[in-house]
Formats: C-alpha cells, structure tokens, sequence
C-alpha cells in the first residue's frame, strides 16, 4: 500500500523561514544541533507541513495483564489469490493477539502470528503487484492451522477490516473461526464522524499520522490495533466498535415484492439478492433491531398494500454476521 506525504513547497519569498525550518546539512558524523523531534515539531507549527511517523509494532507482552484487561481480542487479516472463498486460496495470514476491557479500553499486544501458504496454482500478477507476495515467497510454505488455532482459542471477539471478505476464507481454512464473535471494522465504525474521508486502511493510517508496510497480513493487523486504540473524540474507534457488535442487525427480506417497487427499494437502500449464496431470491436490506418495525410497516404500506404481510427476517449476532452463509432465522 503506498503513501503520499502532503507537503506544500516554500515560495522564493519565504526563503529565510525555509533556512529556519530546514537545518544546515551536516558533515559526516556531526549534528546539526536540531535533534529529530524538534524538527518534526518545527516542520507541523509551521502549518505547511504534515508528518507521517513509521507505525512501528508495539512490544509483545505473553503475560500481559489479565486483571485490568481480562478480554481478549484478535485482529485477523488474509491474503488471498482473488476474491471468491469457494474457488481462490489463502497466501498469507496475519493475527495480532491484544488484552482489552469491557470497556473498550486496550492493553497490551500478548501474541501475533503471520504465515505464508503455497496455493495449489501459480499467484496472479495483479496479487503480487497488490501484496508483494511471490510464487517464489511461498514455495513450500505451509500456514501451521494448529499453532493459528491455539492463539484465537480464548479470544473473545474477532476482529477484520472486513469481515465480510476475510470471515469466509478463515472459516474454510479452520472450524475454529466459525464459532467465535466476529466484528467488521469497516461497517461497525462512523470513520465518517471522526472526521476520516474514506474507510480504507491507508486512508485511516495516513490520517492518523502514520505510515506502514501495507498489504502484509500481519502488518496491516498491526496497523489496524493501532488506529483502533487512537482517542478520538469521547471513545477510541474500538470502544465504538465493541459496543456496535454486541447489538443484533436486522436482514429483511422483500420476498415476492412487486417489480414495479424495485426503485422504491433500491432507493431505500435495499439490495438485490439473486440467491445463489443460499439467500432468498429478493431485494432485502439489514438495519438495526429497533428499526425493524418501521421497517415493516414500510413494507406492509408502502411496498405491499397488504397489513398481513409478513416478510422473512433474519436475525444476525457477531456470531453468524459475516458469514458465508448465515443460518435463516424465520421471525417468531
């Protein structure tokens, strides 16, 4: 993943600030008297200037403190060779082990992991442009399932820059991901209102002043606990997150909907599901649990002119949300 350092050049005019900003090229084992930290200081006062800082990992603690930090949570990140679980395979995975409160408060990183994997077909052109990773980095290389297992076995959320993508692949390389709390960090946080412009990862660390080796599994987990624990307004985007995936979500199915309500639908943020990934063959869309009766009487008046409708709801926990295929749950 690359970066771009948002720098403005100096006029001619202000030449003499430049002098003051810029030290004095030094010779061979001299200092110029400008220590790094002033210089990086001196550089953001000025106002022209915006520092990225190398995000390096934090020190990883085995035993770190159970007691003020008695949770335990798991940032996961694959890379695969293309985009459909069923057909491609994972090259690379990443995971980063941290303690946590109930809170949403983190403490220390106590174990991570990263393992390359020799697909069974060479590595398109277009994943190693995007990765780095090559045939020749996985040749032979085998991703230890049980070493992965033990580090996710007490973990009490899972967490990916989305889920949705990476939950599928794990779940398919080892059970052990599929019953476990899983939580997206591109859905279950407004980047928005914390005033970040997309929700990619290299948006998120670059806005946050930090840059890194993007598109490596296990530093893209690194880099990702990093942004999550940044204080941001009352709450950290993983205290925001923690409490976003204890609440169920709401699937609702517009089954057998008339065709000519389809741009109502679409309009209202519902999606078309041609149910060939095990979903009904309908427009459907997921909300909240305490909008679903809104919702409903939505569909009964507007959408159906029937009161008696009763359309398919599927309730999602972080335990089957993100899911391949979440089990159908017909309301009671």
């Amino acid at each position: 993943m690359r970066h771009q350092f948002d720098l403005f050049a100096l006029s001619p005019a202000e030449g003499e600030e430049r002098a003051e900003l810029r030290p004095a090229r030094a010779k061979p084992g001299k200092t110029t008297g400008i220590d790094e930290a002033e210089m990086v200081q001196r550089l953001k006062d000025s106002g022209r200037y915006r520092i990225l800082q190398r995000l390096d990992p934090p020190p990883t603690v085995p035993d770190a403190d159970r007691i003020a930090f008695p949770r335990l949570g798991v940032v996961v990140d694959t890379e695969t060779t293309g985009l459909n679980p069923a057909q491609e395979e994972i090259i690379e995975i990443g995971a980063v082990a941290f303690r946590y409160a109930d809170d949403g408060s983190i403490g220390d990183v106590c174990a991570t992991f990263g393992a390359l994997q020799q697909p069974s077909k060479p590595i398109p052109a277009d994943i190693t442009r995007i990765t780095g990773i090559t045939d020749d980095m996985v040749k032979g290389q085998t991703i230890p399932r049980e070493k992965l297992d033990a580090l996710i076995a007490e973990a009490d959320i899972i967490i990916a820059h989305n889920a949705g993508f990476d939950r599928p692949f794990l779940e398919r390389f080892s059970i052990a991901f599929a019953n476990k709390p899983w939580a997206c960090s591109v859905k279950e946080i407004d980047w928005t209102a914390r005033g970040f412009e997309g929700t990619k990862l290299g948006y998120l660390i670059g806005q946050s002043g930090y840059f890194h080796n993007g598109h490596r599994a296990e530093d893209d987990c690194q880099a990702l606990l990093a942004v999550l624990k940044e204080q941001s307004g009352d709450t950290t985007p993983f205290a925001e997150l923690l409490k976003a995936s204890q609440h169920a979500r709401m699937r609702v199915y517009a089954e057998n909907s008339p065709f000519e309500m389809k741009d109502h639908l679409k309009t209202r943020g519902y999606r078309w599901s041609d149910g060939t990934d095990g979903r009904p063959k309908s427009w459907w869309t997921e909300i909240g649990e305490e909008e679903l009766e809104a919702e409903l009487e939505y569909l009964r008046t507007e959408i159906y002119g029937w009161r008696d409708a009763d359309p398919l709801i599927q309730k999602l926990t972080a335990m089957d949300r993100y899911k391949e295929r979440a089990p159908l749950r017909p309301k009671k």
